[in-house]
């Protein structure tokens, strides 16, 4: 089983490989049980979005991490993956700015995306 920062840096490095946009990384560990980080970032389309959604998904569940669930706004416009550890919300720009995840999670740690796009991690 991977830590939950391994985790939220191979679902990171997935997003940025495929030109993921505005990604940010909460650390949610001590304001939830829900996961220990929340992984956010939009597309610019509902291909692109799940294009995000496959290569995350492929990339968690051929390191032994496949998703527990997977949800998705029928209409393309959100799709949410859940590691336990780690939840990816992959977003709309349009549909990020209503839910506005960093706002309602603005008491959690902000990582910088240069701590999980580095090879080493201490």
């Amino acid at each position: 089983m991977m830590e939950p920062f391994e985790l939220a840096q191979l679902a990171v490095k997935a997003l940025d490989d495929k030109k993921a946009r505005n990604i940010k990384v909460l650390k949610t560990d001590k304001q939830t049980v829900l996961a220990d980080y929340f992984v956010i970032c939009n597309g610019t389309s509902s291909t692109h979005i799940k294009a995000l959604t496959e290569t995350v998904d492929e990339v968690l569940s051929q390191a032994g991490e496949p998703p527990l669930r997977r949800e998705g706004h029928r209409s393309g416009t959100w799709v949410l993956l859940d590691f336990a550890a780690v939840v990816v919300h992959i977003f709309t720009e349009e549909a990020r700015e209503f839910y506005d995840l960093e706002r309602l999670w603005s008491d959690s740690e902000e990582i910088e995306l240069s701590e999980f796009l580095t090879e080493d991690h201490a």
